[in-house]
């Protein structure tokens, strides 16, 4: 476990958003070993959720639309996996 004080002071240099992104690239880049699009796609459709519910005073605009993207794609990932 990491101690509190270092992940708050990780969190006060940047916005919700950017540590968001940060957890998004580390949990797809783990996921990539498994070889499986269903995974990736469910990672993406949550972090799409995740990023359109934080509320715009936490992060900027532009993340509201990297969730409406991943949402899109998401699905896409999801579909084209092999069961």
């Amino acid at each position: 476990m990491l101690p509190l004080q270092l992940i708050d002071s990780f969190l006060l240099n940047y916005n919700i958003g950017q540590a968001l992104l940060l957890v998004f690239i580390l949990t797809t880049v783990g996921a990539l070993p498994l070889k499986s699009r269903r995974i990736l796609g469910i990672n993406t459709i949550v972090f799409g959720l995740i990023f359109l519910l934080t509320p715009q005073a936490l992060a900027k605009s532009h993340y509201l639309f990297l969730g409406i993207a991943l949402l899109i794609v998401g699905p896409i990932l999801y579909t084209t996996g092999n069961r």
